[in-house]
């Protein structure tokens, strides 16, 4: 039986046109316990220029501590979502973000399978996710960072494939991220799901559906980058809180992805009245 904490992404900012310190300083203004960058490869124009939230892994980690040590906020973990089925690619990326995870402290690094090829047959993703997470794995492993596998794309939009893709790789550090928001859109129940992943979950994100999202989008669509404040869409959070607290072995952070400051406001008043 596991401790519930309320974090949020810094996607919240991602509108602003502010920094990472500056969206970190918000998060902790707010209430926020933990938050969870964004991390990306290289340099890019509008982070450089302190107008966007993400940091680059070319940035001395301890960029990040040296931030959440100021505001006196914890990190939930990393965003560092990389496609699985590009080893090229996510290889890599993965192994950097461990890497960087380990020194910044962050417990945990989030990422899915994302988009495939399409010239590679179903069989052939999943040889390759098993290479990428296996790889990765291998550097989380000896510095106890955890890989949070999130619903999001093709082959995860469905509980057993979700199921299929963490059994690739048979280690402790492979846990679930999961997002109740991506499952409802992908046509589920995001509780009965939740149920599901309880034992293995690693990191949560707590996305809320607004009721008209849900009507256009429902069943169409894998995920969505942000939802709406929570509490003002379909997901039931006072059920979510009562099956992590009750179910889940470790310590969970309910981690927030909304579009903007105002709803990462109100999410909070309303998460904290359930807690």
């Amino acid at each position: 039986m596991g401790k519930v904490f309320l974090g949020i992404n810094l996607e919240f900012v991602r509108h602003a046109d502010k920094n990472f310190e500056w969206g970190v300083q918000k998060a902790a203004e707010l209430g926020y316990t933990h938050v969870e960058p964004m991390v990306h490869w290289g340099r890019e124009l509008l982070s450089e220029a302190g107008y966007f939230h993400s940091v680059s892994m070319l940035d001395d980690p301890l960029r990040i501590k040296r931030a959440c040590d100021k505001a006196k906020i914890k990190l939930s973990g990393l965003s560092a979502h990389t496609p699985l089925t590009k080893p090229e690619i996510g290889v890599e990326y993965l192994k950097q973000a461990i890497r960087f995870a380990a020194e910044c402290g962050a417990p945990v690094v989030n990422t899915d399978e994302g988009p495939k090829q399409p010239w590679t047959t179903e069989e052939e993703d999943f040889t390759l996710m098993r290479y990428t997470i296996m790889e990765a794995a291998k550097v989380a492993e000896p510095r106890g960072i955890l890989i949070g596998l999130e619903c999001h794309q093709q082959y995860s939009k469905t509980p057993e494939g979700l199921d299929r893709i963490h059994k690739l790789v048979k280690s402790p550090v492979v846990g679930i991220n999961y997002d109740t928001g991506n499952a409802f859109l992908c046509g589920h129940d995001p509780i009965k799901w939740l149920k599901r992943v309880v034992k293995r979950l690693v990191h949560l994100h707590a996305k809320d559906i607004s009721v008209e999202q849900g009507a256009e989008e429902r069943g169409k669509v894998t995920g969505t980058a942000v939802g709406c404040a929570c509490g003002d869409g379909v997901v039931d959070w006072k059920k979510v809180i009562e099956i992590v607290r009750k179910d889940c072995p470790r310590d969970i952070v309910l981690s927030v992805e909304c579009g903007t400051i105002e709803q990462a406001e109100r999410s909070i008043k309303h998460l904290r009245s359930l807690m």
